[in-house]
């Protein structure tokens, strides 16, 4: 199963009034677990930085201006993205975003569909309780000191494992002690390597199935009890 943990900067908090995509960080997941493949883009968005998301990422217009604009990596982003499930802390801001500009350089758009929104999920596993990816990663015990400003894909790497423990830790489905917990008879990658090696160092007998004397003449009897059993050969 692969997914995508995505996250993005922009100039501003609405596309439709002219504001644009600065940056975009993709994580790539296969069955949960981070493969090192990533996408990181920095976008020229051809148009000055508002001072409040500067204050937020720290991308100055001076400093975009020497990468290329969006129209340009539209092509790269969708290869990348493909069908997979997009993992986004509040998708609907970035999956605006990202649409508007795919849209803007003739690509199809996103699908809603495709997104699963890590805040949606908090809220539904801790209602009442804050959930931005600052409170999440204080809730797990992740470090996230080196978090001074937004970035978009140090908030992807944090994310990811934020999206971990939200759907239970490296081992989802593992979960136990609740009430109307069940335990996931699947085995992870790693325990599967673990099963693997365990038979490597040998293969115990198996053992003995068959009836004793006693059991048998046990069964024998109970037979004789009944009608033309189909048991008695």
């Amino acid at each position: 199963m692969r997914e995508i943990v995505l996250d993005t900067e922009t100039t501003g908090l609405d596309p439709k009034a002219g504001h644009k995509l600065v940056e975009i960080g993709c994580l790539e997941l296969i069955n949960h677990v981070p493969t090192g493949e990533k996408l990181h883009l920095y976008i020229n968005p051809e148009r000055e930085m508002d001072p409040g998301a500067f204050e937020i990422h720290g991308l100055s217009t001076e400093f975009l201006s020497k990468y290329n604009p969006f129209r340009d990596h539209a092509d790269e982003i969708l290869s990348f993205l493909a069908d997979s499930t997009l993992i986004i802390h509040n998708a609907s801001f970035d999956m605006k975003f990202l649409n508007f500009e795919f849209e803007a350089c003739g690509r199809p758009p996103l699908p809603m569909s495709q997104a699963l929104d890590t805040v949606r999920l908090a809220r539904r596993k801790y209602p009442g309780a804050q959930v931005s990816l600052d409170a999440l990663c204080r809730r797990f015990e992740i470090n996230n000191e080196h978090r001074t400003l937004h970035g978009a894909l140090l908030d992807s790497e944090l994310l990811a494992e934020v999206y971990l423990e939200l759907i239970g830790g490296r081992q989802p489905g593992l979960e136990m002690g609740g009430p109307g917990g069940s335990v996931d008879t699947e085995r992870s990658a790693a325990e599967e390597a673990a099963v693997a090696g365990a038979r490597a160092q040998g293969i115990r007998p198996p053992r003995p199935h068959a009836a004793s004397p006693e059991e048998l003449a046990a069964h024998a009897a109970f037979l004789e009890k009944l009608k033309e059993p189909i048991w008695k050969s």
